[in-house]
């Protein structure tokens, strides 16, 4: 949420040098404030878990709630605080050069002046967001060779929060592995917190039901599981989805696994019963009818299709697309 700057602490401090990768995790009460009037050389990035911040970026500023991953950029003045009446402000930060793809990311949550407010982070991606960040505190530590990262005794299990509230990556490797963990919560986040686009017509339930599918097309979806993915009765649910797009729960689901499985023919060797699992379908010779009916040619024959010459190849491929497409337009696709 957008506030003024007014009133904020006016004591200057320093920034981390902009080569380094620091990371660190603060539980500040009423009176921690923090000032850099020239702003810093190198990003900063706050993750709160518990109470309220409160940051400005220039002109900009939010609040900062937990769940909320705020991003100042380099080179504008910024300040940050305990938000006033709170009881205390408990955050991950991490100052670093951010990765090039990282802006892309963050875009759709400028607010002006360099600062991205990514919020809301769902509750369910916290525990993740929160392991990730403790990797990356564990990581900056790292001194390399033949020794064993802090936190790694066990590849399954979390890291535990290492000694200390605060790390420098000194190394390039320690560098590498904290940025990565970074990068792990960049994405997780700006993924996350986006919702998906409106379209006219279509209940967002029924875009978050599409999207479940298009993620996994391969998993052992039903009507009931997407239903409560979405938080509807099955009946409901399956009314309003195929109301609304035209296809049935599950029609749609066999289009997106027929969809997979095309992928996987084109860009891998495994053979076509392995595509078949790969892809949720219980029987290969299903597979094979199913893909024949949509594609115009047997599993086999369309990977062949495809790894022909593509002048050789446009002409079947553009009729086995074809066929598929008429058979789904005249609805003779079930």
């Amino acid at each position: 949420m957008p506030v003024k700057a007014d009133g904020l602490p006016e004591t200057a401090a320093s920034a981390p040098p902009p080569g380094l990768v620091t990371v660190g995790r603060y539980d500040e009460g009423p009176g921690y404030a923090v000032n850099r009037p020239q702003g810093a050389d190198s990003w900063l990035f706050t993750w709160t878990t518990d109470g309220h911040g409160l940051l400005t970026q220039g002109a900009a500023g939010a609040r900062a709630g937990a769940g909320d991953l705020i991003v100042l950029g380099p080179g504008v003045p910024h300040r940050y605080l305990v938000r006033p009446g709170a009881r205390h402000w408990r955050f991950w930060w991490a100052h670093c050069q951010a990765r090039p793809s990282w802006t892309a990311w963050l875009s759709p949550y400028a607010v002006g002046d360099g600062m991205y407010v990514v919020a809301p982070v769902p509750a369910v991606l916290h525990d993740r967001m929160a392991a990730a960040f403790t990797r990356m505190l564990s990581d900056a530590r790292w001194p390399g060779s033949d020794t064993r990262p802090p936190g790694s005794s066990s590849p399954s299990a979390s890291p535990p929060v290492p000694n200390g509230p605060t790390a420098v990556a000194h190394g390039t490797a320690a560098q590498e592995l904290a940025l990565c963990s970074l990068e792990e919560i960049v994405l997780l986040a700006s993924a996350a917190a986006r919702p998906l686009p409106e379209r006219p017509g279509v209940d967002t339930r029924v875009s978050r039901a599409e999207a479940l599918i298009a993620a996994d097309p391969a998993a052992p979806h039903t009507v009931r599981s997407l239903a409560e993915g979405v938080a509807l009765s099955p009946s409901r649910f399956a009314h309003l989805f195929t109301e609304q797009l035209g296809r049935s729960p599950m029609r749609a689901l066999r289009e997106a696994r027929l969809r997979h499985a095309a992928r996987l023919l084109e860009a891998t060797d495994l053979p076509v019963e392995r595509v078949a699992v790969a892809s949720g379908f219980a029987s290969p010779f299903h597979f094979n009818r199913v893909f024949r009916e949509r594609h115009g040619m047997p599993p086999g024959a369309y990977r062949a299709v495809c790894r022909r010459d593509p002048a050789e190849s446009a002409p079947a491929i553009g009729f086995a697309a074809g066929s598929g497409h008429r058979s789904e337009g005249t609805g003779q696709l079930r």
